[in-house]
């Protein structure tokens, strides 16, 4: 395979990554989260996550084969030497902006979690302060007299 059908190939995934990414955000967003559609865009993300390591993993070995050093250098020089040197920037650009994407998503989800704590944290406050008994009236409270006797 070509190192520029290989960085096509590359590209290919990674809009599709980038789709999968802007779809999360959306319904990381949502007033409602819709924990399923989350959990199947995240198997989704791993999918293409783990075809684009395959991938790389191919790319490094081509260059490697070819005589060049490891790293980005190396792979700049042998883009540049096969004529695609485009590709391999538009697949750099592409790789940041994918990135970029992610790392906004972990925010917007760890927030979501902060927030989904602090509530919790309300609510068992709120419950040790009035407890209800069976029929939903408040049972005596703690450090409270009981007036009646």
């Amino acid at each position: 395979m070509s190192l520029s059908r290989l960085l096509d190939d590359q590209r290919g995934r990674l809009a599709a990554l980038i789709a999968l990414l802007e779809e999360e955000l959306e319904a990381l967003t949502a007033g409602k989260v819709d924990g399923g559609r989350l959990e199947g865009i995240a198997a989704e993300k791993q999918e293409l996550l783990a075809e684009l390591e395959r991938m790389e993993q191919l790319r490094r070995q081509v260059q490697q084969r070819l005589g060049y050093r490891d790293g980005h250098e190396g792979a700049r020089d042998a883009a540049r030497d096969a004529g695609c040197l485009d590709e391999w920037e538009a697949a750099l650009d592409t790789t940041r902006r994918a990135d970029r994407l992610n790392d906004l998503a972990g925010q917007l989800l760890s927030m979501r979690l902060a927030h989904n704590q602090h509530m919790l944290d309300f609510l068992h406050e709120v419950s040790e302060k009035t407890l209800y008994d069976p029929c939903g009236r408040t049972g005596r409270q703690p450090g409270r007299l009981n007036a009646s006797a």
